[in-house]
């Protein structure tokens, strides 16, 4: 029988298609006092009973849900672990109420593809996690998707901000219907807007950061 951690697992390596070992280890051991050990106990329990899948072409191994299609030494493992990444990073920075990975917009040849849409800090974000180099027309025309959909009147919220993820820094300076960002890190970001795009409110229980 599935302990309510073992579903916890499997609904998070479903969601985010692919975890490794210590991703799983940090979201769903850490209160033990070897979350490394308790989280290799753990799944190879749920392997030996078929509830999971997994790649031994990484170190350390990675894991799959039972519903997600992948090759095992498929070349979009590293950019759904970076995916992961970003949501420990979030997640450690506080107040995430809601990650979406790859939530779909209008038709799948044609609509935003975003990588993340998360509610953070009451801010609605599209995040761009860009491990590789896109060429400008490339960069152009997933941000043209973008504009198409807050053009379309679908979007729920207008207010929802774009934040590119990358090393590499991208000429994207046109006129958007949606404020654009780019950063190496969500941290970075934060650091950047500080006293620009940040609004700073202090009560009894300390300094709360809105972005706005």
């Amino acid at each position: 029988m599935l302990t309510n951690r073992d579903k916890a697992i499997i609904r998070d390596l479903n969601k985010f298609r692919v975890m490794d070992r210590d991703s799983i280890a940090e979201l769903h051991f850490s209160n033990l006092k070897n979350p490394t050990y308790a989280a290799n106990n753990v799944l190879l329990r749920l392997l030996r009973d078929g509830e999971i899948q997994r790649s031994t072409a990484f170190v350390p191994y990675c894991y799959f849900g039972p519903d997600v299609q992948m090759k095992k030494n498929s070349a979009k493992i590293g950019h759904f672990l970076a995916i992961l990444n970003v949501y420990k990073e979030l997640r450690s920075l506080g107040n995430l109420e809601s990650f979406l990975v790859e939530p779909k917009y209008g038709k799948k040849s044609e609509g935003a593809e975003p990588d993340i849409y998360c509610y953070f800090r009451k801010t609605p974000f599209f995040i761009e996690v860009q491990r590789t180099i896109y060429s400008e027309k490339q960069m152009q025309d997933k941000l043209d998707r973008y504009s198409d959909l807050f053009n379309s009147g679908l979007l729920a919220d207008k207010n929802t901000r774009v934040l590119i993820l990358s090393d590499q820094r991208y000429a994207v300076d046109g006129e958007y219907p949606f404020k654009l960002f780019q950063a190496e890190t969500f941290t970075k970001f934060l650091s950047s807007i500080k006293g620009n795009d940040v609004e700073k409110k202090v009560n009894s229980s300390g300094v709360k950061i809105r972005i706005s």
